[in-house]
């Protein structure tokens, strides 16, 4: 069995779903000790940092020739097994492919990241200190990356790596979010006389049938397409014989880089008061990502991959990342990993090891790529169609 093998099957058999809000099992902590443990056995220093009560980051540190430093960050949680297909904490491995909870959605790109600091401490000093951190809450409220930025508020930092199933693609775009409920109210009363009542769901039915049909007014981005919006639950009713008085719809409002989220809630709420129906404010918003391929640490990148015979065209996902929190934060942030979008968050979820392997040797050869100079200001550029890395 391969060190790498062996370590992503020791992280998927560590259950660490993310509670959503609730109390945490410890799970998330439980990677997080087990990171820093496998660090320390490489001669790499990790500690750990309590985020929420039993819920804690891990950030090791290895030291390089200047202060600057280059993040590697991923994420410890994941998200439930209901429905899998294949047993969530096995690790089992065929024809290649190693398969579990986490495997792909980020255990897997963290395992490369892990690789990646054992390698680079034991050669000679890279020239900027790399800070490898695990964190807790990146699928539910990304409390743990928040976290991280107070810890690294007074380090300077030239550039991030985030960990994500990314098809070892250098993503430079993400799309944002800003998820409301919009609610239509009307009248409770019995079913045997709905004329007397006002039904809610009736009401709700054509602010559905709008935006069902009605895409965002926003001009597509190069490399993400579309903003989008649609609807992702709905709640009405209380009995099966009571005319529903309330109707609630929650909406997921996918944004483009230079949306506006409070812009955004305003716009679709005046647009659906029309119909009748009320806004919630937003109960998620998260930024996108649109980072300068010409930054730095995107080009280093680039490089390293073609030196390793990989695509290395700038891309976009439609996914929301850890990455616009430390892009938001002054840290020019790039997302990559080993791992395919269709495999993440899936019933049969798994990685392919040699994936995993090449990604490790991709990030070290990225973090010997960047240079001495490199400082942590990216220059305004002018938006452009084309996205080539230098």
């Amino acid at each position: 069995m391969t060190e790498v093998t062996s370590l992503l099957r020791d992280l998927v058999r560590l259950p660490s779903v993310n509670p959503r809000g609730g109390p945490g099992d410890g799970g998330e902590t439980a990677v997080a000790a087990y990171v820093r443990d496998w660090l320390a056995r490489h001669d790499v220093r990790a500690e750990l940092h309590e985020v929420l009560p039993g819920r804690s980051n891990v950030v090791a540190v290895v030291p390089g020739r200047s202060a600057g430093a280059v993040l590697l960050e991923s994420h410890l949680d994941t998200v439930e097994t209901d429905g899998m297909t294949v047993p969530p904490y096995d690790g089992e491995v065929r024809g290649g492919r190693l398969y579990g909870r986490g495997a792909c959605d980020a255990k897997g790109p963290l395992a490369a990241f892990m690789v990646a600091a054992a390698e680079l401490a034991r050669g000679e000093p890279p020239a900027h200190t790399v800070v490898l951190a695990g964190v807790c809450d990146e699928e539910h409220g990304y409390r743990g990356v928040l976290h991280l930025l107070e810890l690294l508020r007074e380090r300077p930092l030239v550039g991030a790596l985030v960990g994500e199933p990314t098809g070892l693609a250098p993503a430079v775009a993400h799309k944002g979010v800003v998820r409301y409920t919009v609610r239509t109210t009307g009248r409770a009363g019995h079913s045997s006389r709905p004329d007397e009542a006002v039904n809610a769901v009736s009401l709700m039915a054509p602010v559905l049938a709008h935006l069902a049909v009605t895409p965002p007014d926003v001009k597509p981005h190069p490399l993400l397409g579309a903003a989008t919006r649609v609807v992702t639950r709905i709640r009405g009713g209380t009995g099966p014989n009571t005319v529903p008085g309330s109707c609630e719809a929650d909406v997921d409002r996918r944004t483009l880089p230079g949306e506006d989220p409070e812009h955004v809630w305003h716009r679709d709420r005046a647009e659906l008061a029309v119909l009748g129906a009320e806004l919630d404010p937003p109960f998620t918003v998260d930024p996108a990502l649109d980072t300068p391929p010409d930054t730095p640490v995107v080009s280093a990148l680039c490089r390293a991959l073609a030196a390793h015979g990989r695509a290395s065209a700038a891309q976009g996902m439609p996914f929301g990342t850890d990455a616009s929190k430390l892009a938001r934060g002054g840290i020019p942030s790039v997302v990559f990993g080993p791992g395919a979008l269709r495999d993440a968050h899936s019933a049969d979820e798994s990685v392919e090891l040699a994936e995993v392997e090449l990604a490790a040797r991709v990030v070290v050869a990225a973090v010997r790529g960047l240079e001495e100079r490199v400082g942590g200001v990216v220059a305004e550029r002018t938006p452009h169609e084309e996205r080539p890395c230098d």
